[in-house]
């Protein structure tokens, strides 16, 4: 079963990500701020991690930095899925491990593809 997190302090937003993607080969898990985050990455790891950049607790950026950190996490795939969308955001999430920058608001079917590619390649 792969599993995917979604860390975003929007419930609405987790709501429409976790309709997107969940499948019966997805295993979709929530996280509304980046401490429940961190704690659920490190109880049972994620093949992907949907991180939006600001949310309470632990940022996107600290979490994407402390994946890519750890050799046991660091075949995570990282997609930012944030509002922050000027040049230096996305050149920030990039350097902080992010293995791909999607920009509020998305087109459901681009977040569909970007995931199911990553499961296919992780």
């Amino acid at each position: 079963m792969n599993r995917v997190l979604i860390a975003d302090d929007e419930p609405n937003l987790r709501l429409l990500v976790s309709a997107t993607i969940a499948s019966e080969e997805c295993e979709v898990v929530e996280a509304a701020d980046g401490d429940e985050a961190w704690a659920l990455i490190e109880q049972n790891p994620p093949r992907v991690a949907l991180l939006d950049v600001q949310m309470p607790g632990r940022t996107g950026l600290e979490l994407a930095r402390a994946i890519k950190e750890r050799s046991d996490l660091a075949g995570i795939t990282v997609i930012m899925l944030t509002s922050k969308a000027q040049q230096a955001d996305i050149q920030a999430g990039l350097a902080a491990g992010a293995d791909v920058y999607l920009t509020k608001p998305f087109s459901p079917l681009e977040l569909l593809g970007v995931v199911e590619h990553a499961l296919e390649t992780a």
